[in-house]
């Protein structure tokens, strides 16, 4: 029998085994893929956005929003930066506080903790799920592919089921419920977005930096500025990711969902009216859509024309008011949401276990003493650019610090 076993060798799983270790714990990591570490190997394409330097509660979501700031009390990005320089990792920033290994390798950060893992004395076994769990008195038994496993603290960092193709499941919400814990609905989050409108696939390929503003039910949500890129199913770009979440949850209540584009944010209405009307020769002959292709991708010109309802047909028949249409368009273009892509599309999950179920300065059950839990398989998600590694770093790190 061990001190520990840790379920699930992600950015949780590993920092709270490397903590536990280095106090003297005895400490088993399992993990279901043939590999440690899979999504931190593939998060910032291949670079690894591993944190960022700019920590606040706002950019953490969750039922409980007091656990997220007590967990995020006292573990901003210096004391991630401090364990990843004591393994050996050192970190640069990009931009919007974004850091990264200085190698931009994920590769770097998995193998720096495998190392540290196995000096410490982790036992790591890969291919090894997790079928089932229970306790007697003290004990934890953990029955895996790799037979049974017994232990006096067990940490469930199993993740979500956001991307499946790298080991997402619900396996953990099921060991969790079966503990007792109560669940707060999950829904893909960080994830494109899909649409019925056949105009899209028209625009498939075209990316403008852009602002997307949500509406559901016709009232006004959230906005978000960034890149926005026209897919066969829909739209993605980062100002779509960092609004998933919002249109997840809508969704799942059944909202009509309705994105209103802004595909020249850095243009007032004005200064864009000025810039066509300009641009305007009276006496030309010119088609409409020719005359746009100076300012319009091509493949968007279609559904402008559309949209407006511009009723002129040549440059010389244009006037304010057939412009204002156009400008409108341009600035208020129209994309209805039916769905997303999915958990295999997600990089995260919204929900998970109830956090007021545990204990944010130890991380442990408040149900089941023993218990603990870290990483994403919690009711915590946060924004895109590092902050949901920090979180598993952080209640990894708390987590490892009280299994003694």
């Amino acid at each position: 029998m061990v001190d520990m076993i840790v379920v699930g060798a992600g950015a949780a799983g590993l920092i709270a085994s490397i903590t536990a270790a280095r106090t003297g714990q005895k400490v088993l990591l399992l993990e279901q893929n043939s590999k440690i570490g899979k999504k931190i190997l593939v998060s910032g394409n291949g670079k690894c956005n591993i944190d960022n330097r700019y920590i606040s509660a706002r950019r953490f979501h969750g039922e409980n929003p007091d656990f997220i700031d007590e967990v995020l009390n006292g573990y901003g990005f210096e004391v991630v930066e401090k364990f990843f320089t004591s393994i050996g990792l050192e970190l640069i920033e990009g931009k919007e506080g974004k850091m990264f290994p200085m190698s931009l390798q994920a590769s770097s950060v998995v193998e720096l903790l495998e190392f540290e893992a196995q000096k410490r004395g982790v036992q790591i076994l890969c291919d090894c799920a997790v079928t089932s769990l229970s306790k007697d008195d003290d004990t934890f038994t953990v029955e895996t592919s790799q037979g049974s496993k017994r232990c006096k603290k067990l940490l469930l960092a199993s993740g979500s089921p956001a991307a499946p193709q790298l080991g997402g499941s619900n396996s953990g919400y099921a060991f969790a419920t079966k503990m007792g814990h109560s669940l707060i609905p999950r829904h893909p989050s960080l994830v494109q977005l899909c649409s019925e409108e056949q105009w899209v696939k028209t625009c498939a390929g075209v990316k403008v930096a852009g602002l997307a503003k949500l509406y559901a039910n016709g009232e006004y949500v959230t906005e978000k500025k960034g890149d926005l890129l026209f897919t066969n199913y829909g739209i993605s770009g980062l100002a779509i990711l960092d609004l998933s979440r919002e249109v997840s949850t809508r969704l799942a209540d059944y909202d009509y969902c309705e994105l209103s584009l802004d595909l020249m944010p850095g243009l007032s209405k004005e200064k864009l009216t000025n810039l066509m009307i300009n641009r305007l020769d009276t006496a030309s002959e010119k088609p409409v859509e020719i005359w746009l292709h100076g300012i319009l991708n091509k493949k968007l010109i279609h559904i402008i024309r559309e949209q407006s309802k511009c009723s002129a047909r040549r440059e010389c028949e244009l006037n304010r008011k057939e412009v204002g249409k156009l400008v409108y368009a341009i600035k208020n273009l129209k994309l209805s949401i039916n769905d997303t892509k999915g958990f295999k599309g997600a990089e995260v999950a919204t929900g998970g276990v109830n956090t007021a179920e545990v204990n944010p300065q130890t991380m442990e059950s408040k149900l089941v003493p023993g218990l603990y839990f870290a990483g994403e398989i919690l009711d915590v998600d946060g924004d895109r650019g590092g902050f949901n590694f920090h979180f598993a770093w952080v209640s990894g790190l708390r987590a490892g610090n009280h299994l003694k």
